[in-house]
């Protein structure tokens, strides 16, 4: 009798593969070529597949080069050991992919580049077009450039929202752990959860920090939080060890933690909107202001404002934030932190004769806004 597959799995044509730095890496840092080639090997047996790689590794490839004996803590020699390790990473996944005839192509992302409407469409047509033309896109976070305040912070939630930018139909999270366990798993007794079909599964669950290697930024609670942004939209997703690929792409339902997607696609940006933008302030809103966006789905108007915090730019995201401070949603803003003062109460018609028809406008429109809390 044939084993149990998951259906969604065996079914999935275009899929997300994320790969974590202790992976890759040895313990003194550098790149570790038959762990990659062994990730090869899987990828590109998967016929009739499209395969996007999302893979950590360029800081901890840059240690050994640049003398360094563990991740630093400070950004600037991040940055310094993903500028080394980052082409170090590359061409060893060109030299690997090449065994088998295949090319691959580098795209590095920020949150900043992710969360402006141009540069989302952008990213999704270069790896698109990338994809129809055989090739296999090797996606990081551009560390090099990256901010504190414009990082996506880890790849496995890169990942997530890269599964819901190229419409995946799954997502495959490889690291050193063969999957989620209800405590911890090098301890006696923990258990292996082989399916989450929502949050109540998780109840009680003590998720892991980052492992003893130490190169990465991630640990269970950042898989967990990935996993949950990507089947909130639409997406299912593996969790389990590199080791394990193979299986966990033929859909045995005895490998690693399988997460059933529960919700429904949504708008792209509203997705990068609400996980991968940091907010440059916010404005309090009216009751009556509050209701209209999250009971009608109407735009923000200047009327319903009642104050304003932060310095942001014109296309930025803030928070919508109610009487009591809490944040009800997130949003591209149509002006500058300076001027909403002078908008503050009065209606779009009143603005439009006082300062001109381009202030008879939302400060924030419903195309770009989403909610945070119900």
């Amino acid at each position: 009798m044939s084993a149990v597959v998951r259906q969604d799995v065996v079914d999935a044509r275009r899929i997300v593969v994320k790969i974590g730095s202790s992976s890759l890496t040895t313990a003194a840092g550098g790149l570790d070529a038959d762990r990659v080639d062994a990730l090869v090997d899987v990828l590109v047996k998967q016929d009739g597949r499209q395969i996007v790689l999302v893979s950590s590794g360029a800081i901890a490839a840059g240690l050994a080069p640049l003398g360094l004996p563990r991740r630093p803590a400070d950004l600037a020699r991040q940055q310094a050991a993903a500028s080394v390790g980052q082409g170090l990473l590359l061409a060893r996944y060109t030299a690997s992919f090449a065994r088998y005839g295949r090319r691959v192509g580098q795209v590095l992302l920020t949150s900043d580049d992710t969360r402006r409407r141009a540069h989302y469409r952008n990213a999704y047509r270069t790896l698109d077009q990338l994809l129809a033309m055989g090739v296999v896109p090797i996606v990081n976070e551009n560390d090099t450039v990256a901010t504190d305040e414009i990082r996506f912070g880890d790849n496995d939630r890169l990942a997530a929202l890269v599964a819901h930018l190229v419409r995946a139909d799954l997502l495959v999270l490889l690291s050193d752990v063969d999957g989620l366990y209800d405590g911890d798993p090098s301890r006696p007794g923990a258990r292996l959860i082989g399916e989450v079909t929502g949050p109540a599964d998780l109840e009680g669950i003590t998720l892991g920090r980052p492992g003893k290697a130490g190169v990465g930024t991630g640990g269970m609670v950042t898989k967990v939080e990935a996993a949950s942004i990507a089947t909130g939209a639409g997406v299912p997703v593996v969790l389990t060890s590199a080791s394990r690929a193979a299986d966990a792409l033929s859909g045995s339902s005895a490998t690693g933690t399988y997460f059933r997607a529960t919700g429904r696609r949504s708008a792209g940006r509203l997705l990068w909107l609400a996980h991968a933008s940091a907010p440059r302030g916010s404005v309090t809103l009216d009751a009556g202001a509050v209701r209209a966006i999250t009971e009608r789905g109407s735009s923000l108007l200047p009327a319903g404002i009642t104050g304003v915090e932060g310095d942001f730019a014109a296309g930025e995201p803030i928070e919508l934030r109610d009487e009591a401070g809490r944040a009800v949603a997130r949003g591209l803003v149509n002006f500058d932190a300076r001027e909403i003062p002078r908008l503050i109460g009065r209606s779009t018609r009143e603005l439009a004769r006082e300062l001109g028809p381009a202030y008879e406008r939302e400060v924030v429109h419903r195309d770009d806004l989403v909610l945070l809390r119900a």
